[in-house]
């Protein structure tokens, strides 16, 4: 292995690293919705697998065709930006339509009474909801919308910094050099998106949910919008 091929290793693994801790788009929606929607270990790990791997795959495909054409770096860049804003705008519409639905559902499962009475002339009110233990908001009552959401918003979402880290190498015709960079990006990238969604999980479990469970799908909405307005407004 040449000095020059080591160093890109290390600035991918580095810069990958980095890219996905400083974006919490590539966890917190992921979070938010494992909780609320209580899906599995293994669902969750799917689909980050997943929408990892569709978040890479498109940029490296983007950055191979620019060189196939001829694009300078500067237009590749400009297009992922533009990219960028297209996966923010789905973001907030994406979190924004999951609180509206929250809280129908809250507001439809809000406790309410009911007086009974007996035959020997006495009553007693009985205060009860209709929300069942695992209740799910309509919108995405289809196990598979929500997924498919989540992976067509990161397909948009750009990874600006394995652009020039692919295009060094692919631009002077080392493309297994190109390769071997953008596989370690996204093993970094994909596995810091794992461990920080799981240690998320496991944090909220020491947060007693017992009376935010009807309104769980409204706080994972908003938590969702306010990730997609980070990263539309605040270059997160």
């Amino acid at each position: 292995m040449n000095n020059e091929l080591l160093i890109l290793i290390l600035t991918a693994c580095s810069i990958g690293f980095v890219h996905t801790i400083a974006g919490p788009d590539h966890y917190v929606p992921f979070i938010a919705l494992a909780k609320s929607k209580s899906w599995t270990n293994m669902k969750t790990f799917f689909i980050l697998l997943v929408c990892g791997l569709g978040h890479i795959l498109s940029s490296v495909v983007i950055g191979l065709s620019g060189i196939a054409i001829g694009f300078a770096v500067s237009n590749i860049e400009s297009l992922e930006s533009a990219r960028g804003n297209i996966a923010g705008w789905l973001m907030i519409a994406f979190g924004l339509v999951y609180t509206i639905c929250g809280i129908r559902q809250s507001i439809k499962n809000r406790p309410h009474s009911h007086k009974h009475y007996h035959t020997d002339g006495s009553s007693h009110v009985h205060e009860h909801s209709h929300q069942h233990e695992h209740s799910h908001v309509h919108i995405t009552d289809k196990k598979t919308v929500t997924p498919w959401l989540l992976f067509i918003v990161f397909i948009f979402g750009p990874c600006e910094p394995l652009i020039p880290l692919v295009m060094y190498p692919a631009s002077k015709g080392n493309y297994n050099e190109a390769a071997i960079v953008a596989v370690i990006f996204g093993f970094t990238t994909i596995s810091t998106m794992i461990a920080t969604t799981f240690l998320g999980i496991y944090g909220m479990s020491f947060i007693p949910m017992r009376k935010l469970e009807r309104n769980i799908h409204a706080i994972a909405g908003a938590t969702i919008l306010f990730c997609g307005l980070g990263m539309k407004f605040l270059g997160l």
